[in-house]
């Protein structure tokens, strides 16, 4: 009786491509991770697509969030998660570790060689605000565009998020003229936290040039409503990872209290985490 022959492993350009067509053919959902375990774990789950969380890693590594974190430091942990994974690996790399547009170009080369298959890629010169100017960021974009081919992955997809909404910074008009230049600069999707409104997402998605990634929240819109009106990528954010540190917290402190261990009832057996990592 014939056996089929193991899948060939896969390679930088082909976990691109996977990337690209997971949001082209449908939508794309992205529980973050943090550190190869959460990576391992959500790729358990059956994940198509590992994306990182900025807030979550620096908080693995004892940093607080935006913006931290330095390249080498960020680029390692994005090698990590790559590696745990046979998966599309789409990493959060901030501001690009950088504000000038040779910044973002190093950044992107380093994380090309990490393993990324995506780049995420914000707008905001530091938390909160100001953003960087229109064209200003375009001219980053394009860094990231030539930066990709020259290191011999031009299918990385770069996801452009603005902070507009996350920050307060303007409405949908401003969205809509930071999408046209970006697109035109050559990033490949559109991220816009803090916008979770459904009618609003749906006139973006509606006129947006990329296609349009929403961070979903608790007690938000969920994925068949944000899909409905028009999203083809969402993701989390540091969401994950605040669950599984409450859940350490709630532990502990029963532990630390009546010195029972009943919180953690229904958790993945030792076997079964420590079987992610072997082979």
């Amino acid at each position: 009786m014939p056996t089929s022959s193991p899948l060939p492993p896969s390679t930088p350009r082909t976990r691109a491509e996977r990337l690209r067509a997971l949001v082209a053919d449908g939508v794309l959902v992205l529980p973050n991770a943090w550190d190869a375990g959460s990576a391992a774990v959500i790729a358990s789950a059956g994940a198509a697509a590992i994306a990182t969380t900025s807030g979550g890693v620096s908080w693995s590594l004892g940093r607080g969030d935006g913006q931290r974190l330095d390249r080498a430091t960020a680029v390692e942990a994005a090698r990590r998660v790559a590696a745990a994974v046979d998966l599309p690996v789409t990493v959060d790399a901030e501001g690009g570790y950088g504000p000038a547009p040779e910044d973002v170009a190093e950044t992107v080369r380093a994380l090309v060689g990490a393993g990324a298959a995506g780049v995420n890629l914000e707008d905001s010169a530091a938390p909160g605000g100001p953003l960087f100017a229109v064209e200003e960021q375009a001219g980053r974009l394009r860094a990231a565009r030539s930066a990709a081919e020259a290191a011999g992955l031009p299918e990385l997809l770069v996801n452009a998020r603005t902070d507009v909404f996350l920050f307060g910074l303007g409405g949908l008009d401003d969205v809509l003229v930071r999408a046209e230049a970006y697109a035109a600069a050559g990033a490949d999707g559109l991220f816009v936290p803090g916008l979770l409104d459904l009618d609003a997402l749906a006139a973006l998605c509606a006129r947006s040039p990329l296609p349009v990634n929403a961070m979903a929240v608790a007690g938000g819109p969920g994925v068949a409503e944000l899909a409905a009106a028009g999203v083809r990528r969402i993701s989390v954010g540091t969401a994950l990872a605040q669950f599984a540190y409450t859940a350490a917290r709630r532990a502990a402190a029963e532990l630390l209290g009546p010195g029972t261990l009943t919180e953690p009832a229904g958790v993945l057996g030792y076997g079964e985490v420590d079987a992610l990592f072997r082979g």
